[in-house]
């Protein structure tokens, strides 16, 4: 549904004007908006005709469709448009504008737990990726510091958050987003967030306290990606990253730089992310241990890869391979979080050499990850894995053996609560009804599982 009110109105002169601007027809802008529904786990039939009405001010975008149209247009444009700025109201979507990141993680949590609607809509946006370049770290520390509190905050305090942080992260691998996120959430309101405000014994525990407290947000943030919200999963990010800065203002805070870029990396949506990577190599390199370091490496050649830019990207996976035999740990959890940084690093590199279309180093990297990664302890890194390795062997004409991945990728799938599980099943549904017609064996049965489990 893209509108509601139907009452006439004047011309929107300001939507009219900003799309005459950037140059696009209406069909263009249209499947623009559709795109970024997508993204956020929301299917449009916006077409041609719903640009036209909401030019002609027949009817108004509804619901999170104003957010979408000013999205789509930001990226034609490369820059920033707000919805005022062409002319729409603009309403709670964006939620609090919280200059404190203890008072963000605090309202984030308390809205996912209420299901207030600030959060429920939010969208991704490509200029959110780039909040870590204009963040003014200096300000907020000054803020916080400033706070006179009279609750003694003790190791125990930041013990129990960091243990009930890696459970849920462990519980999280095997059963998807979807689980426990309530709880993650209410726990960050309630207990790990407020914790921030009391008084602490030493600078250490202090910055011990905020890099556990981010890991957590960053953990909410992740869960809210797996299920394909976006949005959501963008604010946590945000509100990580400067809870990162208290705690780390070089490897923590360069780490959450690579979760916003991470993010767009897999939405496709490539801006900043580059200068995001390189920002967070300026401040990690010399500072972090060379598994962390190579993580940051292998993001930047996912970034260049999406770029088209190949022999950059062949440099930072150099520098990622480089980085991993040193041998000058230990590892943060803060980066830990994402498993072995061995196998992320196999699994990132199997995606940098997709972007380039290298079908066959694709799939060596693929069979090697899951060499790499504990089938039990990772289930869904196994499940997702099987399901782009069948896409590489697939890309080769080894119908037969893509077949038997992706077979492979759904049993491991099955009670998981995951919307990255369920788009990797919904992607296989028009190459499996190509097999079908060819009577490649198994085929049959194996769309009527994909069916079953979308169902």
């Amino acid at each position: 549904m893209t509108a509601q009110k139907d009452r006439p109105k004047a011309p929107n002169s300001r939507l009219r004007e900003t799309i005459d601007a950037i140059g696009c027809t209406y069909d263009a802008l249209a499947k623009d908006v559709r795109r970024v529904a997508a993204e956020n786990g929301e299917i449009l039939q916006t077409n041609k005709s719903a640009v036209s009405h909401w030019v002609n001010g027949a009817r108004t975008p509804s619901g999170r469709v104003g957010q979408y149209l000013a999205e789509a247009l930001s990226r034609r444009a490369g820059r920033t448009i707000t919805r005022t700025e062409i002319g729409l109201q603009a309403d709670d979507a964006e939620g609090p504008t919280e200059s404190d990141p203890v008072l963000a993680a605090t309202d984030l949590g308390r809205a996912d737990v209420e299901r207030r609607r600030f959060l429920a809509i939010a969208a991704f946006t490509t200029a959110g990726v780039a909040m870590p370049l204009g963040y003014d770290h200096e300000a907020t520390a000054r803020m916080l510091r400033a706070r006179t509190a009279t609750a003694m905050v003790g190791v125990e305090d930041v013990d129990v958050v960091h243990q009930i942080t890696a459970a849920f992260s462990a519980a999280d691998e095997r059963l998807g987003g979807g689980h426990g996120l309530t709880t993650v959430t209410a726990y960050l309101a309630d207990t790990a967030a407020p914790m921030l405000r009391g008084r602490f014994p030493n600078e250490a525990l202090r910055q011990a306290a905020f890099g556990t407290v981010a890991e957590l947000a960053y953990l909410a943030g992740w869960k809210h990606h797996d299920l394909g919200q976006e949005g959501a999963a963008q604010r946590y990010y945000q509100v990580g990253y400067q809870l990162a800065c208290e705690a780390d203002p070089h490897g923590h805070a360069a780490w959450m730089m690579r979760a916003l870029a991470h993010q767009a990396l897999s939405l496709k949506q490539p801006r900043h992310c580059v200068d995001l990577v390189e920002g967070a190599l300026a401040r990690g390199l010399g500072r972090v241990d060379g598994q962390t370091e190579a993580l940051l490496h292998i993001t930047h050649a996912r970034a260049f890869a999406a770029i088209d830019e190949k022999s950059e990207a062949a440099r930072a996976l150099l520098a990622a391979e480089d980085a991993l035999l040193r041998d000058d740990g230990p590892q943060p959890s803060y980066s830990l979080v994402s498993g072995p940084a061995a196998g992320t690093v196999t699994s990132h590199t199997a995606r940098t050499l997709t972007d380039l279309a290298d079908h066959v180093g694709t799939e060596q990297r693929h069979r090697d990850a899951l060499v790499r990664w504990d089938p039990e302890k990772y289930k869904r890194v196994h499940a997702l894995t099987h399901a782009d390795l069948g896409d590489s062997l697939a890309a080769q004409a080894r119908a037969d053996e893509a077949v038997a991945a992706w077979s492979q990728a759904l049993t491991l799938m099955e009670g998981m609560t995951s919307d990255r599980t369920r788009k990797a099943i919904a992607s296989l549904r028009s190459t499996l009804a190509v097999y079908q017609r060819r009577r490649v064996p198994g085929a049959a049965d194996l769309a009527r599982r994909a069916r079953e489990a979308l169902a």
